[in-house]
């Protein structure tokens, strides 16, 4: 197959290029890095600045580009606004890859109409990024994202790309429930891809201290809940000073994450998701123990049966503290969740596996 995947989150793109090659397919990456992160990709599609001018660069690369996008097997999206340009002026780009080429995919993998629209309703989640029960989190960005997403521009063009395309995928349980009521039958479950064989496997605990990490992004800390868990871990390193220690970094690049990332033990990490996304992942893959998502729901859409690896916790301070005062007074229980996390990544995100789940549904829907 020849296959365009077309925007950045988390990696999630390069790694999945990586296995689809492995298994002998001609793959372009095309993307901005996802931002400050700068992911490695084929086509550089960053936009050089958010003025008139970077604004006249950024269309002069596009045109550049897209031409080149034309005879793919498939193409996915990583969003709906796979462009820095503002929604009104992205659908003209997607009907031109649906001319182009044989088939277009949509990438269920971040913020974006459907996954804003459940959060708010206070019922498909206990708690998200949206909800605690059925109170709605109200702050900045929350009412930005649901004014942009549930009735503005992005959210219009969210549901006309996720009607027209050929097939959607959810990495996360969230947006595989955010998807379901409204396309189960073009919708598909596949884990995000990780890749095993260059995650250097160590067994955690067995230090003098437990080290707990912790990465904060200060733009999105009250969203994805860092801020609650950086006080409990607080509280937690004030109650055993000589029992542990925490690591804590702020947004710096993801090879200089997963460097400081590879020293520690525990790693503290969304605190309202079900499930563990990419920088968890990976750090299973290493074998840190994750503290954050990891509900019934996940392992059920799984299949998984007996692995139970991850430290869930509630959205609240006070629970959180609890579980890292359990991990550091049964430091003996760290190496064998240790092991069993490496052994869940390679089970159900092993980047060869999800390649060859992300082949057999887009052959399955490819010119229906």
């Amino acid at each position: 197959m020849r296959v365009l995947l077309l925007g950045e989150y988390s990696n999630v793109h390069w790694t999945l290029a990586e296995g689809l090659r492995s298994l002998g397919h001609d793959v372009v990456v095309a993307s901005d890095g996802d931002g400050w992160k700068g992911y490695p990709r084929d086509v550089d599609l960053r936009r050089p600045s958010l003025t008139a001018a970077g604004a006249l660069r950024y269309a002069c690369r596009l045109m550049q580009a897209f031409p080149r996008f034309r005879g793919f097997d498939v193409v996915q999206l990583i969003n709906p606004v796979f462009l820095s340009f503002k929604a009104e002026r992205i659908y003209p780009f997607f009907r031109y890859l649906q001319r182009h080429n044989r088939s277009v995919f949509l990438g269920a993998f971040g913020m974006d109409h459907y996954w804003v629209k459940a959060g708010t309703d206070c019922r498909t989640f206990r708690y998200s990024d949206f909800n605690l029960g059925p109170a709605l989190r109200h702050n900045a960005d929350n009412d930005t994202w649901e004014r942009d997403w549930l009735r503005g521009p992005k959210g219009r063009l969210n549901i006309r790309v996720a009607r027209a395309c050929n097939g959607i995928v959810a990495g996360l349980y969230e947006y595989y429930a955010s998807y379901a009521p409204e396309y189960a039958d073009k919708l598909r479950f596949i884990p995000f891809p990780i890749r095993t064989d260059r995650a250097r496997f160590a067994e955690r605990g067995r230090g003098a201290k437990l080290r707990f990490f912790i990465g904060i992004q200060r733009s999105r800390s009250v969203y994805k809940g860092t801020d609650v868990m950086l006080r409990a871990l607080q509280r937690t390193v004030e109650r055993y000073p000589d029992a542990c220690e925490m690591v804590r970094v702020e947004s710096v690049p993801f090879d200089e994450y997963v460097r400081l990332l590879a020293g520690s033990d525990v790693l503290l990490d969304q605190l309202y998701s079900y499930t563990p996304a990419m920088n968890a992942l990976e750090a299973m893959a290493h074998g840190l123990v994750v503290v954050g998502g990891g509900e019934a729901e996940n392992y059920e859409l799984l299949g998984e049966q007996t692995l139970r690896p991850i430290v869930n916790v509630r959205p609240d301070e006070d629970d959180v503290y609890r579980n890292l005062c359990h991990l550091v007074e049964h430091r003996d229980d760290v190496p064998r969740l240790s092991r069993e996390s490496r052994l869940y990544v390679e089970r159900h995100h092993d980047y060869r596996l999800v390649a060859r789940a992300y082949l057999d549904f887009w052959r399955s829907r490819v010119d229906r």
